[in-house]
């Protein structure tokens, strides 16, 4: 047996319940000796079965043109698939961004259109290359120091279609970053091995313990150094994927899909890492100065009258409001690009009147105040939308062939019938399509325009926010959703995807390794859990949604954007929910739905600044939380808190209390107080989101020397800092 030691072992069976007789079909090292309870290895979550370090890997066969060929060696095979045969290494600088490709011509690669402009600083990196032991190996160092800052001496690259991993020992354990998760601390723990998932969810942003993926994917970290340098790496890929931190400290990065298309950037300060991420990736785009006041909203507001009397007593008691907040509730049945004259809650007789919206809005205008409206990203397959869409000859998310199509859901739709458009259920009565924004034609753009254009004819809002774009389906794979429990929702079918053993195509929803975005969830759950079916196709056929699934949210925001300032004519603010690198450049974002406990007010100061090193700066969470009932104490400290992010909206759920500053005096005067105290140093912070400065670095703390140096002093002088008192 080959030990490896306790830090730097790469599991070989991450599912559920490992047995030594699946361990030993792997080909991998079963180690039980640590397996009895409160033993140290149980307490590290150290892997019982994992691969075995020696000979995993490629060895290099010839160099050419700067393109190292690497072929298989004859060390144990990937238990997750056929290996490639030959890989193709090389790498480049663009300025002083070193980016190194492992992969295969022709493989898919995520359609994005970066800047990739090239970045400056005072120091470089060194790439050196060399075999050992029949394995290829390649070291990324700092050229001042000598610094390795990523090793894969460690072994165990494999490269198969559906399997592709990489690990590295790193020089510190003071990383940041990685997302989108619930992280209850800034800096990533590397006292245990951990697991975070990666692969765009509808998933609650509830700090309670769990590493699921929640709405965007961010592959991307910075580290600090012995010394105090810093420095960032970044894998371009948009397959699910999930990495694993280890005691090493390591790291071991694996994806189900696409080339290993690695990033580094050399800082040396955490300012100029961030700045050269975003030469990379693309500036954030500029909100409107309007967008960074205090805005309120809730999911469940009776009708328009509850609306304005929600608004009204907190404008009376002189609280500083600058946007009202329209969710779900303004629509007709939930129904995108549609005002509720007249639904119903629950079944019951209690009729939503909103008639009366436009007028409203125009009121707001009046008192200085601006109106943001949610749009969904599914489109019910029997709406006035849908049908306009289709003429326009806008494209949708599709089942790839006809023979796929479940005709009991499909014929329902007279719209979708003979059509090959995949439906799923959201909010509506009926089942939705969802646009495919990764059209390679105008038509599904032009379309999703012209539809803002129109309803803002009808209701002149001023900013967009865009919900459920991961893209969430309810109860998808299941034969008994929550909603069937629901008065509010009829009990039409779920999406059912090919998820059986003996399904065809079972390849794209079933592969061999489903990643922790899978397994979290246990047994019965699946890639297309909570969302759409990954064998479904995009880009008119050439693109596989088990591919670009991440993307979705981010190509709905690169068209929405466009949908607002044509609609609007002003640069306004658009919100997403799911989002991806560079998504920056043209929304905003918040962190979800939170709930209203202190750990999530907590873990909403880490998503805040996670996201501005994300290159995403204007971020907020929901004030006082979404779910869940609030407290006087955890709204009135929420408030305080919300004042400091750029994003500042109290915004919660049906069921709870109202959570607006009015329903409590002790609120209502700390939320005065802290709004006049925001609106002071306002121009601070619009000043260092703007970005043709040149200046911006992704987070209001980017050129704060005094917190950075602090924290450089405290790495060096091995001592433990907490930024924010957070450890």
């Amino acid at each position: 047996m080959e030990y490896v030691g306790e830090g730097i072992r790469m599991d070989c069976h991450p599912e559920p319940s490992a047995t030594i007789e699946e361990c030993m079909r792997r080909n991998c090292v079963w180690d039980d000796a640590g397996m009895k309870v409160g033993s140290f290895h149980l307490q590290l979550g150290v892997p019982f079965c994992y691969l075995k370090r020696r000979y995993i890997g490629y060895k290099k066969n010839y160099e050419k043109d700067g393109v190292i060929t690497l072929i298989k060696n004859d060390g144990p095979k990937n238990p997750w698939g056929d290996d490639i045969e030959q890989v193709n290494f090389t790498s480049r600088y663009i300025g002083k961004t070193l980016n190194i490709k492992i992969g295969v011509e022709g493989r898919y690669e995520p359609p994005l259109d970066l800047p990739l402009d090239a970045s400056s600083s005072s120091d470089e990196l060194i790439l050196t290359t060399k075999t050992v032991d029949d394995v290829f190996q390649f070291v990324v160092a700092r050229k001042s120091t000598g610094l390795k800052l990523f090793d894969t001496s460690l072994g165990g690259l494999m490269f198969s279609d559906k399997f592709v991993q990489i690990a590295t020992t790193l020089p510190s354990d003071v990383m940041y970053g990685w997302g989108q998760n619930v992280h209850t601390t800034l800096k990533h723990d590397f006292t245990r091995y951990t697991k975070w998932a990666m692969l765009a969810r509808d998933e609650p942003s509830t700090a309670d313990g769990h590493t699921k993926n929640l709405y965007g994917v961010h592959p991307f970290y910075m580290m600090l150094e012995p010394d105090g340098n810093a420095h960032g790496v970044f894998i371009l890929n948009s397959n699910a994927q999930e990495i694993t931190t280890t005691p090493g400290p390591a790291l071991v990065y694996r994806t189900i899909g696409g080339n290993l298309d690695l990033y580094f950037f050399p800082g040396p300060t955490p300012e100029e890492v961030t700045q050269q991420y975003l030469a990379l990736i693309g500036k954030p785009t500029l909100p409107a100065y309007w967008a960074f006041g205090y805005q309120l909203s809730r999911y469940g507001y009776k009708d328009l009258s509850d609306m304005k009397e929600k608004i009204s007593r907190n404008v009376k008691l002189g609280i500083p409001l600058d946007t009202v907040v329209a969710d779900i509730d303004y629509m007709d049945r939930y129904k995108d690009f549609t005002t509720g004259k007249a639904s119903v809650l629950q079944r019951l007789e209690f009729k939503y009147k909103w008639s009366s919206l436009a007028e409203y809005v125009k009121e707001l205008h009046e008192q200085g105040m601006k109106a943001i409206f949610i749009i969904d990203a599914g489109v019910q397959a029997d709406s006035d939308s849908f049908e306009r869409g289709l003429n326009a000859g806008a494209q949708f998310i599709e089942w790839e062939r006809y023979d796929q199509v479940p005709h009991y859901i499909q014929d329902l739709y007279p719209l979708a019938k003979n059509t090959k458009i995949m439906l799923a259920v959201v909010w509506p009565d009926g089942h939705v399509a969802y646009p495919d924004f990764l059209d390679p034609t105008n038509h599904t753009a032009n379309w999703w325009i012209d539809e803002f254009v129109r309803y803002r004819k009808e209701v002149p809002y001023d900013g967009i926010w865009i919900d459920m774009n991961e893209p969430a389906a309810f109860g998808t794979n299941e034969n008994h959703p929550w909603y069937f429990d629901s008065a509010d929702h009829p009990n039409i079918s779920s999406l059912k995807c090919p998820v059986g053993k003996s399904d065809k195509d079972g390849e794209w929803d079933m592969p061999p390794y489903k990643t922790h975005a899978v397994w979290v969830y246990g047994k019965e759950s699946y890639l297309s859990s909570k969302t759409t079916c990954m064998c479904a196709v995009q880009g008119n056929g050439t693109l596989r949604h088990y591919n670009v699934k991440n993307l979705y949210g981010w190509s709905k925001s690169r068209v929405t954007q466009q949908a607002q300032y044509r609609a609007t004519g002003k640069r306004g603010v658009v919100i997403t929910r799911s989002t991806f690198p560079s998504s920056g450049r043209f929304t905003g974002s918040w962190l979800g739905d939170n709930s209203a406990i202190w750990d999530d007010l907590r873990a909403a100061i880490i998503g805040a600044q996670e996201f501005n090193i994300f290159g995403i700066p204007y971020i907020g969470s929901d004030i006082c939380g979404f779910n869940g009932e609030t407290t006087e104490e955890l709204c009135l400290r929420w408030q305080q808190m919300g004042a400091f992010h750029s994003f500042m909206r109290n915004h919660n759920t049906p069921s709870p209390s109202p959570q607006d500053p009015a329903q409590w005096d002790s609120v209502a005067n700390a939320t005065k107080k802290a709004n006049l105290f925001r609106y002071r140093y306002l121009p601070y912070l619009y000043r260092s989101t703007f970005p043709s400065s040149g200046r911006f670095t992704g987070s209001w703390l980017g050129d704060n020397s005094a917190i950075w140096d602090d924290l450089r002093a405290a790495i060096i002088g091995a001592q433990e800092f907490n930024m924010f008192g957070i450890p």
